[in-house]
């Protein structure tokens, strides 16, 4: 699988981790404790994403029903729940949905077609996901950028990760929701030991990206799609979206 813009690749990439409504809402099933603040920030960040046309991937968590925590307790964004729907800011119009399953197979130059790919996430590591692990792997991207839940976990495992592999990476603080702040506080310092790099918001959205990420391409919505989304409402992103890559 290829992926170059004119030939050069991307300045940047964002990756948005799980940021579904049992994370992001209040009384959601394993929700944040930053909400309040956490959700005017992740709407600043995906306003300047849009602006910018910057490719996105996202994760869902995604759990079956009979699964249980380490704890015992019932786990939370199970397949088929309201829980488990993306916060509809989060979705964009041109996405791709792309199923787990044993093959690496990818859709070939899948930023051409759209601008966000959704992968299904059934562990802690997003990188278990062969196809995920591949498009972080073969996408000639300059920089990642994180946002998401949660920093002590999630957002830190992928960060390690990907720094392990030596690639750029940004953590968007602010952007990203923690359950304990006093264990967010000590995988923050653990990033930057490892050469991760932490940034606000105000720092990310004051940046200026090279022209070959400000170009309108095909991820621009027609005006016919625009008037249809705000005459249905918001559309939130459901399981059934997935499907399997073509072979």
């Amino acid at each position: 699988m290829s992926e170059h813009r004119n030939g050069r690749g991307y300045d940047c990439l964002v990756i948005d981790i799980n940021t579904q409504r049992d994370y992001c809402e209040l009384g959601g099933a394993a929700a944040v404790i930053n909400i309040p603040t956490l959700i005017p920030t992740l709407r600043r960040v995906v306003a300047w994403v849009k602006r910018n046309y910057v490719p996105v991937v996202s994760s869902i968590e995604s759990h079956r029903p009979f699964e249980l925590s380490d704890s015992g307790t019932p786990i939370c964004c199970v397949d088929g729940s309201g829980g488990q729907y993306k916060l509809d800011f989060t979705i964009f119009p041109r996405r791709r949905a792309i199923e787990v399953d044993n093959s690496l197979s990818l859709p070939g130059d899948v930023f051409r077609q759209v601008q966000q790919v959704i992968f299904r996430k059934r562990s802690d590591d997003l990188l278990a996901n062969p196809k995920a692990d591949r498009l972080f792997t073969h996408v000639p991207v300059s920089e990642y950028i994180i946002i998401g839940n949660g920093l002590e976990t999630f957002v830190k495992l992928l960060a390690l990760s990907l720094r392990a592999r030596a690639k750029s990476i940004t953590v968007i603080t602010d952007a990203c929701g923690y359950w304990n702040r006093a264990q967010a506080d000590l995988s923050m310092r653990q990033m930057t030991a490892k050469g991760v790099n932490l940034v606000t918001s105000d720092e990310l959205v004051t940046r200026k990206l090279k022209g070959r990420h400000r170009r309108r391409i095909r991820w621009a919505v027609s005006p016919r799609v625009t008037k249809a989304a705000h005459r249905n409402g918001p559309t939130l992103f459901k399981p059934s979206e997935f499907r399997r890559s073509a072979p």
